[in-house]
């Protein structure tokens, strides 16, 4: 009897918590419903401050101050804080549509999270849906900064004939432009956020929204809004572009809050307010009906707890095992008594380096600096060396060294063991001399270097490392950060899959995951992952597809959109595979050694990689099948790749470093199942 009155008050607990989540989905926007899920930060390092500095001093108490002046009504703030030189210049402007509530959230993490992100930089911004921060050691207030400019493309419109496709371009550029116009006749100190609701036909709907820092004066703010409109084309399903001073967006779906923003009424007049107001009318009954849906789900959900129990339970010992080893290894403890973790001595790495000089330095990244080194018996290694102000890279040491030390492949770079003393942690492996696959592939000098049968090779040589990490290693490995300064090459150009700090591991009955930390690189990331946090081995397989057409043109997909706004490499290379003229797309300097047919090949396989839809793109087991094809199989058809993400830089009345592309550094470490 205790157990059936207990199981009850579960259910009509339960029943009464759906029933309170219902009301408040009806009564809160749906913008806030998924606060600052995802933040797209901008870390130039063209300046840095040192640890305790006076800089850093006024830098925290600014982020402070502008989380603490977000008030009823007032969604932009900017302020400064200390003196010259080390004076600090700050603002937020949260979207116009949003809560006070809402718009307090946003700037409180953006703040923690933008010192987080970029601990040192003097200059340093970060985007969310619903708010975006700023600060900088120079004056930013009414000064229009266009660099960096972010952009994000859907896939095409669906039109019938060319001539429908030229009338709807040239319409949504018109409102997009009235929209514009709006905000750039608002003075300076008033609100630059406009939005509009437009009708293009009886189905579909246009929704566009603009905003400028208010302290712009009117020209300053359409000027800034016209340079960002140029990087989305008016021909797609949707898009969006901001930089440090200004967005603008357009959608075919709602992304504002319709009750809270009056939309700009068009040259309809009243008729169109009343259209306006059908669709209001029609869009609340639909999230009701909707949440109705929920509701009845979510009783048959609860219903099936136990199974999913087990599953959480499941999950809770692979969150020990990742603890167990956490506890121990981050600290130093056990490593050396452990046989997957060879150690070695910090005085032979300190002499095989030559105490870690700049003359040994090849590089640097989000974990810190890598040098060469060789070692008493003329071994060469590489060296990759905590950086001690890295937060995220000590967690990101801790990914790829049981990462790492777990794999074993011709195709893998290898880890031949590491440190931990003195406060240092290092990675030690095997050295590449011809360093990475960018280093030679967008060089045109070096380039030369890399003829068909090379370039066929490392492709193929890469396929069999995917392959091996989602499906021959002991742990289903997702790389996400798959790119071409992520391909070593060997001695003999032999291709090795390296940096596994941002890897996840899944176990094998699990194909699908979700976070809310994105991490990654523009360009190279699947647009399910990118937009919403969804990743599997497919995620993957559109990186290396990115990678592959990067290997036939020698052009990079984030370079290739500074030169083709608002078209990708991948929908270039699509429009040329369609019209029978893949062969364009190859990079000049293979024209004398190429195979047609393997071209052509690798080109299709390349395309059905970047497809939109997840299901529709191949295994890396099925690319391997299709590459050693001598053309007896007919391959699927590709669709047109239907979303890009880029990232470029522009001229600024403010100079910030150009950076072609970007990583997103935020770690996420891995949980381990044996197979």
């Amino acid at each position: 009897m205790p157990s059936i009155t207990k199981r009850r008050q579960i259910s009509t607990n339960f029943i009464n918590l759906v029933l309170l989540l219902t009301v408040l989905s009806l009564l809160s926007p749906a913008t806030e419903a998924q606060q600052h899920r995802f933040g797209i930060p901008s870390c130039p390092n063209t300046t840095t401050f040192t640890i305790n500095s006076t800089y850093q001093a006024n830098r925290d108490t600014l982020l402070s101050s502008l989380s603490s002046n977000v008030t009823r009504g007032v969604f932009f703030y900017n302020t400064t804080a200390g003196k010259s030189p080390d004076m600090v210049y700050g603002l937020f402007l949260c979207r116009g549509d949003i809560s006070t509530s809402t718009c307090q959230a946003c700037v409180t993490y953006a703040a923690t999270h933008i010192s987080r992100r970029c601990p040192l930089d003097k200059t340093a911004v970060v985007w969310y849906e619903e708010c975006f921060l700023r600060y900088s050691n120079r004056n930013i207030f009414s000064v229009v900064t266009e660099t960096p400019t972010i952009y994000f493309l859907s896939g095409r419109s669906s039109v019938v004939t060319i001539s429908e496709e030229d009338r709807f371009e040239q319409f949504v550029l018109k409102v997009i432009n009235e929209t514009i116009a709006m905000a750039e006749s608002r003075p300076a100190g008033v609100s630059k956020y406009v939005t509009r609701v437009e009708n293009v036909s009886s189905f579909q709907t246009l929704y566009i929204g603009v905003d400028c820092t208010p302290d712009l004066l009117g020209a300053d703010c359409g000027r800034c809004l016209r340079r960002a409109r140029a990087y989305i084309p008016a021909g797609r399903q949707g898009g969006r572009a901001f930089n440090p001073s200004c967005s603008v967006r357009y959608e075919f779906n709602p992304f504002f809050n319709l009750t809270a923003v009056a939309a700009l009424p068009a040259k309809g007049g009243e008729k169109h307010i009343k259209l306006n107001r059908i669709r209001i009318l029609i869009t609340s009954l639909s999230v009701i009906f909707g949440v109705a849906v929920v509701f009845i789900s979510g009783f048959f959900i609860w219903r099936r707890r136990n199974s999913q129990d087990k599953e959480n339970i499941h999950e809770v010992q692979l969150l020990d095992l990742e603890n167990e080893h956490s506890k121990e290894t981050s600290r130093g403890e056990n490593w050396e008594r452990s046989q997957e973790f060879p150690s070695i001595q910090l005085d032979i790495l300190h002499a095989a380096t030559n105490h870690f000089s700049d003359e040994n330095k090849l590089g640097e990244g989000g974990f810190g600096p890598v040098y060469k080194g060789t070692l008493a018996n003329g071994k060469e290694i590489a060296v990759k060396r905590l950086s001690r102000t890295s937060g995220q890279g000590l967690v990101e040491f801790k990914n790829e060294v049981l990462l790492i030390a777990r794999l074993q492949h011709k195709n893998l770079v290898r880890l031949l063991g590491c440190c931990l003393e003195k406060n240092e942690k290092l990675l030690v492996y095997e050295f590449m001399p011809n360093r990475s696959l960018d280093v030679f592939l967008f060089d045109s000098n070096l380039a030369t270097q890399l003829d068909w049968q090379k370039r066929f090779n490392i492709i193929k040589g890469i396929v069999r490392g995917i392959m091996y990490l989602h499906e021959d290693s002991r742990l289903r490995i997702i790389h996400r950060d798959l790119k071409a300064s992520n391909i070593l090459l060997d001695h003999k150009m032999n291709p090795k899959i390296s940096d596994f700090g941002m890897a996840r591991i899944f176990c094998e009955d699990i194909n699908q995951a979700n976070t809310n930390r994105v991490v990654g690189t523009y360009g190279y990331m699947a647009p399910e992952y990118a937009m919403e946090g969804l990743f599997s081995i497919k995620s993957d397989v559109f990186s290396f597809g990115v990678l592959l057409l990067e290997i036939i043109s020698g052009k990079k997909n984030n370079g290739f959109h500074l030169a083709k706004r608002g078209e990708s490499l991948l929908t270039f290379a699509w429009k040329l595979w369609s019209k029978g003229e893949g062969m364009e797309l190859i990079d000049q300097l293979l024209v004398p050694s190429c195979v047609a047919f393997e071209v052509l090949k690798c080109i299709h396989i390349g395309l059905l990689c970047v497809q939109e839809d997840p299901a529709d793109r191949p295994t890396m087991s099925s690319v391997i099948f299709m590459l050693a094809s001598d053309g007896s199989i007919k391959l699927p058809r590709p669709t047109e790749p239907a979303f890009s993400v880029g990232r470029v830089v522009t001229k600024s009345i403010e100079p910030i470093s150009s950076e072609e592309f970007f990583s997103v550094n935020e770690i996420t470490v891995s949980n381990f199942l044996l197979r």
